[in-house]
């Protein structure tokens, strides 16, 4: 049987070709932070019914972990960035709602949404930590 060769077919377009923009740069941090999200949500909260299960002893060692890392620098980071994910998650989430019912898609729309998303998370969080330090 002799060789045929394959037909040309077309080729996607190469990452080289786009121009980045912010509109590519929220579709990403959505993926990643939804997936940062469950992951550590379903880690705490196995671990929380872990500790609930093992007996007041073991509850108290899950309790006083977060007691103490809440008081340090590193659990403030921790949840400055838990809190900036999850309302870039929010924005971008709103974002892509408004995407479904078929608005948005021209080019510059497009980009002043992916703006809007970074704008709002930030200062959402920012919002949000200054309501929960000053109730202290």
């Amino acid at each position: 049987m002799a060789s045929q060769r394959p037909a040309a077919r077309p080729l996607s377009p190469h990452l080289s070709i786009w121009r980045w923009g912010p509109h590519m740069t929220v579709s990403i941090l959505h993926r990643v932070t939804g997936s940062g999200m469950a992951t550590v949500g379903t880690l705490l909260l196995v671990w929380w019914l872990a500790a609930i299960a093992g007996g007041p002893q073991s509850y108290a060692v899950f309790h006083m972990v977060f007691a103490e890392f809440g008081k340090g620098a590193l659990g403030y980071i921790f949840g400055v960035g838990l809190t900036l994910s999850f309302f870039q998650h929010m924005a971008s989430g709103i974002r892509h709602f408004i995407l479904d019912t078929g608005a948005g898609y021209e080019l510059n729309s497009a980009k002043r949404a992916a703006m809007a998303t970074f704008v709002f998370s930030v200062l959402a969080t920012i919002a949000f930590w200054a309501f929960l330090l000053g109730a202290k």
